[in-house]
């Protein structure tokens, strides 16, 4: 159910510029070994199920392509942008940004752009803008957070560059998303028909235990 959402997830940001997918591992619980309480002979092995044991973010950057929007930036190789939000710092590889009323450098949602100092980034009089004016950030620990912001902690400037007039494309590939999908969705039917079976069974046993005289 969990890689079900992330698929899903995926899906809905095929478009988004600098989206970076999920990865979940599974760990198992354990398992129980079961003998013989008569003559305590080893009868088998109990597994008690499997877990969600890591959730990760593959941050791999993603291919880059022209748009011909002097606002578009992509960064090519490591880093991310720095925003200021409301909630304090947040970091992002979406470079789709726009102009304030200002006359700041802002993303979708308003928030200022950060320049390698800190200080929210200024266009110049002719509305045009410096790449080298914009800040990338390595960041320790970058958790995804929404709306395509990841919190963490800039250890400094990152070794990517700006490129000006292009956007990173999403890292998800729909037809790829898709196959996984219906594939992930049969191993979730399978997983409930055997848990039916199991009731079911279990509810036979039940019923003759106790109509036994």
């Amino acid at each position: 159910m969990v890689r079900q959402d992330q698929i899903a997830n995926e899906l809905a940001n095929a478009t988004t510029p600098g989206y970076k997918a999920d990865r979940s591992a599974q760990a198992g619980f354990g398992e129980l070994l079961l003998s013989n309480t008569e003559n305590g002979r080893t009868i088998g092995k109990l597994g008690l199920g499997v877990q969600i044991d890591e959730i990760s973010t593959d941050l791999t950057p993603g291919p880059i392509h022209e748009t011909g929007e002097p606002l578009d930036l992509a960064i090519e190789g490591e880093g991310f942008f720095a925003v200021r939000t409301p909630a304090g710092v947040r970091y992002t590889r979406n470079g789709q940004f726009g102009a304030s009323a200002d006359g700041s450098l802002v993303d979708a949602f308003g928030n200022e752009v950060l320049g390698p100092d800190g200080a929210p980034v200024k266009l110049r009089r002719d509305g045009t803008l410096a790449a080298a004016d914009v800040g990338v950030f390595a960041v320790d620990g970058a958790r995804k957070q929404g709306e395509s912001l990841f919190t963490g902690t800039a250890t400094g400037a990152a070794g990517g560059q700006v490129r000006a007039g292009a956007l990173e494309e999403s890292a998800t590939d729909p037809a790829r998303s898709m196959v996984d999908m219906i594939s992930s969705f049969r191993s979730l039917e399978a997983d409930q028909k055997a848990i039916q079976t199991i009731d079911e069974t279990l509810g036979q046993f039940a019923g003759q235990v106790g109509a036994v005289g």
